[in-house]
């Protein structure tokens, strides 16, 4: 055992976090914690890693235990070398060895020495190198992605036996979650993370902790299972209290009766009836599911917009988008995918007409009226309440053209009483985003603009705005970097495939993968190829670019063997899927090393035959032999 719960309890405030949790981790773990927005889940992170202090109750930890975390912000303003940040992970004699990489000195030597620190270099150099980080880099130049690498680094070069995550892949681009995930599956250590990720959780998690009203169960199953089993307690604690509260009811109209009936009254009743009162006084009713509704507005016109060789540029810079046609028509609902700083927002400023193309042509459609979910949430006043900011003076607002007071508009995204009256500063981040939304929805709109809509908020809020925005008769353009989120929502994507090439493809973000797509990698700084690669990439054009009528048919042998590859591509994936969850398990690096080096081959091999499948798919498809 690493950790232990005994009995805890936390309190924030009149709050209660944690009522007598217990629980433990065990060496191997991999533990999903969930639960609503503000219900407490980070103060109860940084209780498991020491940072406060419970209330009541222990935590037990295991002799010599290592804990590193993995913290929600990035390390964005800090200008050390990408060095000097991850051997600060070791305290002080990292960043003694540190300074000495960079300018020797007898007395850092001596220091050195004394905290046996020289036997730590082969340890920074190890995970630098794992990593794929470049120890002279600085970290506040990197891109997002690799700012989450180094702080991984960081925490990782502690060897530790329990990595903690707080929502690892906010502000990730999808290239960079999906390297992320695919390291922490690989990871020997116990993981403990907090992710609103649902693709993420799936394939990572075999415990999870349900934390819900300061009671944390524990569902020693999937992601997907436990979600089944969650839906199935609720229902019938739903059912329970609607019991509880007939026969409390039937005992208050009792009490009431008559002057006869109070006099023979059974005082033993009496006492029952007051347990019921206090039961029911201290039950911690779970908070509500957000009931969020959009106004259409006015129907925009058939055509949104049409980008017919569409190029744009910045002055000076390379360009964004190349020769670009694409139609946007009311009712779509796109997504964009790719990495950051690749020109996302630029192509949907172009498309809402607020940028002129560097050269083609784009036709704009009418009656459009845009709401924008801004990821930085600048629509908010930090220093203002959630009403003032909603309201703006008004006392209601129309919804569907329907007049609703601002108060009750308001209790539908759970802003109540003093919640409503509340600063946003002082709001959590989801909690935040459910504000913001609030205040988009508060407006007419039949084209939705949502940039990172997802972040921070709880699975529950997150399937309801799926399911909203899926009802939206108007258009959507969404940027998000979750998966299930995209895969859920959008009937197609437009993804940055580097070197301003955008292509179109049918589905969410699954589709794109099935369909063969891919971005360019981006170096530690977030950008693009260098002019020679892109030169080399316009000379030859992918396969899949070529007009279908340069199609030649294909010979009875090669379209045998095109009929044949969906059904080997399946199998393909089937077997890696199974070896990726066997190389997940923590028992099978406790395998000999001969077996482990075998299986991992074996894992190598079969993804290189699978790529080289597609491949060859895609070849015969364009009429090639």
């Amino acid at each position: 055992m690493l950790l232990q719960l005994d009995g805890v309890s936390l309190r924030y405030g009149t709050q209660v976090l944690a009522d007598h949790v217990s629980a433990k981790i065990e060496r191997g773990d991999r533990i999903c914690l969930v639960g609503r927005n503000g219900e407490g889940k980070s103060s109860l992170l940084r209780l498991i890693a020491g940072q406060i202090d419970a209330d009541g109750g222990e935590v037990i930890r295991a002799s010599g235990l290592v804990l590193a975390t993995l913290e929600q912000e990035l390390p964005s303003d800090c200008s050390d070398s990408v060095y000097r940040f991850v051997a600060g992970g070791l305290g002080d004699v990292g960043l003694w060895l540190a300074d000495y990489r960079a300018e020797p000195c007898a007395d850092l030597q001596s220091r050195i020495e004394a905290a046996h620190g020289w036997d730590l270099l082969p340890r920074i150099d190890s995970v630098l190198d794992r990593l794929g980080l470049n120890g002279e880099d600085t970290v506040a130049d990197l891109s997002g992605g690799w700012q989450r690498r180094a702080a991984l680094a960081r925490a990782l070069v502690t060897e530790p036996d329990l990595l903690i995550l707080d929502e690892p892949t906010n502000h990730l681009d999808i290239s960079a979650v999906e390297w992320l995930e695919n390291f922490l599956a690989s990871y020997r250590g116990a993981l403990l993370f907090v992710s609103h990720d649902r693709a993420l959780a799936q394939r990572l998690a075999q415990t999870v902790w349900d934390l819900d009203r300061g009671h944390l169960r524990v569902f020693q199953c999937s992601f997907d299972r436990y979600q089944q089993e969650k839906e199935k307690l609720l229902e019938e604690e739903a059912r329970n209290e609607a019991l509880f509260d007939k026969k409390l009811a039937q005992e208050e109209a009792w009490i009431r009766q008559g002057i006869k009936a109070r006099r023979t009254r059974n005082e033993g009743r009496v006492r029952a009836l007051q347990s019921l009162r206090r039961q029911r006084e201290a039950r911690r009713n779970r908070q509500g599911t957000a009931k969020m509704a959009l106004d259409a507005g006015e129907m925009s016109g058939k055509l949104v917009a049409e980008l017919t060789d569409v190029s744009f540029a910045y002055p000076g810079e390379e360009p964004l988008i190349r020769d670009l046609s694409f139609t946007l028509m009311r009712g779509d609902k796109v997504g964009l995918i790719g990495p950051n700083g690749v020109g996302k927002s630029t192509l949907i400023r172009l498309l809402l007409g607020e940028l002129q193309p560097s050269s083609g042509r784009i036709r704009l459609g009418t009656k459009q009226q845009v709401a924008y979910f801004d990821q930085r949430r600048n629509q908010l006043n930090p220093e203002l309440t959630v009403l003032d900011n909603i309201a703006e003076g008004r006392d209601s607002v129309t919804i569907g053209g329907k007049s609703r007071h601002v108060m009750s508009y308001l209790a539908d995204f759970l802003f109540s009483g003093v919640k409503a009256r509340t600063r946003v500063e002082a709001l959590s981040g989801g909690e935040r985003n459910r504000a913001l939304l609030a205040k988009l929805f508060s407006q007419p709109a039949n084209i939705l603009v949502l940039d990172e809509p997802t972040n921070d908020l709880d699975v529950e809020t997150l399937e309801l705005l799926e399911q909203l925005l899926l009802d939206f008769s108007g258009t959507v353009l969404l940027v998000s970097h979750d998966r299930a989120f995209l895969d859920n929502v959008v009937d197609s994507c437009l993804a940055f495939e580097g070197n301003g090439r955008v292509r179109e493809y049918v589905g969410g973000y699954g589709d794109f993968l099935r369909q063969g797509g891919t971005f360019a990698a981006l170096d530690q700084g977030g950008k693009a190829p260098d002019a020679k690669a892109e030169k080399v990439s316009e000379a030859k054009p992918a396969t899949a670019d070529k007009p279908l009528a340069q199609k030649k048919k294909l010979s009875y042998k090669l379209q045998r063997e095109l009929d044949s590859l969906p059904a080997l591509i399946e199998q393909l994936e089937t077997e890696i899927d199974g070896l990726e969850q066997e190389v997940a398990q923590p028992e099978f690096y406790q395998q000999e090393q001969a077996t482990v080096e075998a299986r991992l081959r074996q894992l190598a091999d079969k993804q290189s035959q699978l790529e080289a499948a597609f491949d060859r798919w895609s070849e015969l498809e364009s009429g090639e032999g």
